[in-house]
């Protein structure tokens, strides 16, 4: 499950754009100060951002090109009335990977959000595997030793993570970050919970394994 930052200040439109794209499967997390989204960036993972140009605290631009100078590689859509060539010329040149005029067509924003995930993973769309157990991100479905499994949503995600990133040791408050929306009420004991879950449905419990004081574990 991909994970998006909405920053948007207008808060209809905020909401309408979170809807859309959480019907389609994604993680949307939303923003509406530009500042805070900048200092978010510096500590926090996405797939992919979708920026308006105007924000209070700091410009979509300006936050654009701050994240780029710090090394930031998550593909960047930029939402905005502006729609002069110039204009445009701007917002590309800051380190946007897309430009999208307002008012827009959710379809079209659905349309863009998937060429852009495309460009950076072509591989989000092919199935996974580990040993007897298969995950397809696009059927969302899950089956090990030819058998379904039926996980819930938050199961799904942090499965797909998991296969995602195998052999790496995440601690709780990682997970939590990067499958969870950060205002989440979500806690260190969910993913205890949710892990009991898999490892119970999977019918494996090697397979994800705790890494006492570190965190948890994928093995391939």
């Amino acid at each position: 499950m991909s994970k998006i930052l909405l920053v948007e200040d207008e808060s209809d439109l905020a909401v309408e754009v979170k809807e859309w794209l959480s019907r389609e499967k994604y993680l949307v997390e939303v923003l509406d100060n530009g500042q805070i989204a900048s200092d978010t960036l510096h500590v926090a993972e996405y797939d992919l951002i979708i920026l308006d140009w105007q924000l209070p605290g700091l410009s979509g631009v300006d936050i654009c090109r701050t994240y780029r100078s710090r090394g930031g590689t998550t593909p960047v859509l930029m939402l905005t009335a502006r729609t002069s060539v110039d204009d445009r010329e701007t917002g590309l040149d800051s380190g946007a990977d897309d430009y999208l005029c307002k008012p827009f067509s959710l379809k079209e924003l659905s349309a863009r959000v998937r060429a852009l995930l495309r460009r950076t993973s072509s591989a989000k769309t092919n199935t996974l595997s580990c040993h007897d157990i298969l995950l397809d991100p696009q059927a969302r479905s899950v089956s090990r030793a030819g058998n379904p499994v039926h996980l819930e949503p938050k199961e799904f995600a942090l499965l797909e993570f998991f296969m995602r990133h195998p052999d790496t040791v995440f601690s709780a408050d990682t997970l939590l970050t990067r499958v969870w929306e950060s205002d989440t009420e979500a806690s260190p004991e969910a993913i205890r919970t949710y892990i009991r879950g898999l490892r119970k449905k999977l019918d494996d419990k090697e397979r994800i394994s705790t890494v006492h004081g570190l965190g948890y574990r994928f093995n391939s």
